[in-house]
């Protein structure tokens, strides 16, 4: 059966301004990960391989040594089963914040090192601006871009970048509001910057298949890419030094910012900036001094070198069943490693600014998040091994999947420690027993434990655990610079407090959401892949309970546990148990926006000074208002509108709509599914395009805005005059 079309419904011109450039196809073979080895081992600088002595060695060291004391702690002798479990379970936390707080002292290796080159002059090379969206706000997207691309043109060099919104949306209420903002900003942008914009129906490889899509098909137009995120935002000055660092390094394959969370207005996201800027550039120079030029890539605000990205960050799909096998989830650390493998420099440098990210708004966003981030960084499992790869990268894997085993193991610790102090209440039952009773033995048996001993240990662990934090706040104070953008020393010390206090509170529940999360991911259940709220931070006191009631019950239930059974013990428990009895409390709270004197104490440099960029991107965000209200009915049924969708759609004989490839202009002799069937029924069966889209459902609506043939049948049936009209004015391209 065929799509018998009305002649006079398909254009006779084409279009005004094709979507997508012409194609400039760039090989991206599959990589394996059983075969292959690194090429060009590099050689590091000396502080390099000083900060990894410091980083490794040192957490090493101090990993010992608490591995003895809490060991002597039980009397160095045959341990009991739980008391062994719970020396191993120490050691493992105790090493973990020891490799953190070393690697935070590591960061005085970057210090006396001089910026990186940079290439001066006009630019030499065309860098695409990649930004790949699924189901994100347009209208929010639209202004980031334009801001980013007008400072970008007012320093000279708008003629050597170009724009490409890779979309991956699959929800069309937002599918036809994304390409009427792409229009308003390729508009916008006419004689400054180019605009592309390409959509994709199957978003086959979720991010990573996104970006090789593009790389395959026009990868070869562009030297660099520059890959953003839906919340990214970055300084025109960044993005240009950023092109001159990598053509001043020829090896240099990945050049990773540092970006700074910045843009949230609920106290849970102010605590996560506050705490990212003042403890951020320690952790980042930390991470920084040891990986050199073996470095890491986050996904986003990073620029890459497409021929060496094209060369060996082909992703394979992974053996097995999800979650572990299948797409990989966090592909951004695997083809840093790729990268690496294939002789190319990986870099991060810490020293530039101008490049922001946003945060979840609220505690369950954070948790929502995590729980993808801890499948994808669990599915480095099955990578870590993988041939050719440098110790580095392979640590950097580990400490992705250490970052959310911790929790688990945290809380393992927790459940050991209170039978081990159930047990020594027995213990103590048992001597009085014995006492009064010596037919049962001469001397009473008392488990042992050196408490003075156990003292200094967690007071040496408590300060290895805040030391980054100590580090922080000592730069931003002794920084002029720093401590003038905070406000004063006093307000970056009130702050710094308020942070550790509500850090900890909510600490607990995290670790409850993770625990649960690592076991879910165990068990084979797959995260799947949603849009994330970067936004709305409304809570009610209904959803705050029911997300976080039986975390309070527990707190509850332990609370009176520990209080009948052991008063004197509840001194130890304290933040863990107050944090969850209250962490509906706390999650309902942090989530609102406030503004008073608490609030003002987490404020970061650009609530006090706003970047231009931002006050920018304000600004142009209402000017997206009227195309991010537009509706496939309005897309159906009004010539202009429809106009700038179906100049999305056609874009020439390799386009996949529909899973089926279609002829240019749309072919008007395609062969129907049973979904294309239904749909144009409706067309018929509706009075006008509202009734229409009621009638379909998403998967129905989803395959009209992907038909030009659809379109302009819909078109010709709910419209007047007839839509060929509209191309009788004149033809304009981007």
């Amino acid at each position: 059966m065929t799509l018998q079309t009305d002649p006079i419904l398909l254009p006779r011109t084409p279009l005004p301004g094709a979507a997508v450039p012409r194609q400039a196809p760039l090989k991206m073979p599959t990589q394996s990960l059983a075969r292959g080895s690194t090429r060009h081992r590099l050689l590091q600088a000396p502080r390099v391989y000083l900060a990894r002595l410091m980083a490794f060695g040192s957490g090493a060291v101090l990993t010992a040594c608490g591995a003895y004391q809490i060991s002597a702690v039980f009397g160095n002798g045959n341990h009991a089963v739980l008391q062994m479990l719970f020396v191993i379970l120490f050691t493992i936390t105790f090493g973990w914040i020891a490799f953190a707080a070393c690697q935070a002292i590591a960061a005085i290796f970057t210090f006396r090192a001089g910026p990186p080159a940079e290439v001066h002059g006009p630019l030499r090379n065309r860098t695409a601006i990649l930004m790949p969206v699924y189901n994100e706000d347009p209208d929010a997207i639209c202004a980031a871009l334009q801001a980013m691309a007008e400072g970008i043109a007012d320093l000279g060099a708008g003629h050597m970048f170009e724009i490409f919104i890779l979309s991956d949306t699959s929800d069309p209420e937002i599918w036809a509001k994304e390409t009427a903002c792409f229009m308003h900003l390729r508009e916008n942008l006419s004689g400054r910057m180019r605009v592309w914009y390409r959509h994709r129906n199957d978003n086959t490889g979720r991010k990573a298949g996104n970006l090789r899509d593009f790389v395959e098909r026009w990868g070869a137009r562009y030297a660099y890419m520059l890959v953003l995120d839906a919340d990214s935002l970055m300084a025109a000055d960044t993005i240009v030094r950023l092109v001159r660092r990598m053509d001043a390094a020829p090896r240099l394959g990945i050049l990773q910012t540092l970006p700074a969370l910045a843009g949230g207005r609920s106290l849970f996201a102010r605590l996560q900036q506050f705490a990212g800027r003042l403890y951020g550039p320690i952790i980042a120079r930390g991470v920084a001094s040891w990986q050199g030029v073996d470095g890491n890539y986050w996904g986003h605000n990073a620029i890459i070198r497409t021929r060496a990205f094209a060369q060996c960050c082909g992703l394979p799909v992974l053996r097995g069943r999800k979650p572990f096998g299948g797409h990989v989830l966090s592909h951004d650390f695997v083809e840093a490693a790729l990268i690496r493998r294939g002789g190319w420099q990986v870099r991060m440098d810490t020293d530039l600014g101008g490049s922001w990210e946003g945060c979840p708004p609220t505690l369950l966003d954070l948790a929502a998040r995590d729980r993808r981030w801890a499948q994808g960084n669990l599915q480095h499992a099955k990578i870590v091994g993988a041939r050719g790869l440098s110790w580095s990268n392979r640590a950097h894997f580990l400490i992705g999947i250490g970052s959310y085993i911790m929790s688990p193991v945290w809380l393992a610790m927790l459940l050991t420690g209170a039978l081990l102090t159930a047990q020594g209440l027995r213990y103590r039952h048992e001597y009085y027993d014995s006492y009064y009773d010596s037919g049962f033995q001469l001397f009473p048996t008392w488990p042992i434990f050196d408490a003075e001993r156990m003292m200094w240990l967690l007071i040496v662990a408590m300060t290895l655990l805040f030391l980054p934090k100590i580090l922080g706040v000592l730069r931003a104070v002794l920084t002029g610079t720093e401590r003038q953008a905070h406000g004063g020393a006093a307000r970056i010390a009130g702050g710094a407090a308020l942070e550790v206090v509500l850090s900890a509170l909510l600490a607990p529940a995290l670790m409850l959401f993770q625990t649960r999360q690592i076991f879910e991911i165990l068990l084979g259940r797959d995260s799947g892949w949603s849009a994330q709220n970067r936004g709305s931070s409304a809570m009610s006191w209904r959803t705050a309970f029911a997300a976080h009631g039986s975390q309070a019950a527990i707190g509850l239930s332990a609370s009176a546990a520990v209080l009948i059974f052991a008063p004197a013990q509840i001194v130890w428990v304290v933040p863990v148990l107050a944090g969850l009895v209250l962490t509906p409390a706390l999650s309902w709270v942090t989530a609102r926006e406030h503004d008073g004197q608490l609030s003002r104490l987490l404020h970061i440099p650009e609530d006090r000074m706003t970047p231009p960029v931002f006050l920018r991107n304000a600004a142009l965000y209402e000017t997206y208002a009227g195309a991010a209200t537009i509706t496939p009915a309005q897309v159906m049924s009004d010539p202009a509108i429809a106009t700038s969708h179906l100049n999305t759609i056609s874009v020439g004989p390799d386009s996949k709509i529909l899973g089926r490839k279609q002829k240019p202009n749309g072919a008007a002799n395609r062969v129907l599914d049973v979904a294309t069937m239904t749909t144009r029924a409706k067309i018929d069966a509706a009075h006008d395009a509202e009734q229409a889209i009621t009638l379909m459902n998403r998967k129905e609506v989803r395959v009209l805005l992907g038909s030009s043939d659809l379109l302009w049948y819909a078109l010709g049936k709910f419209t007047s005059p007839k839509p060929t009209e509209i191309f009788k004015r004149p033809a304009r391209r981007a």
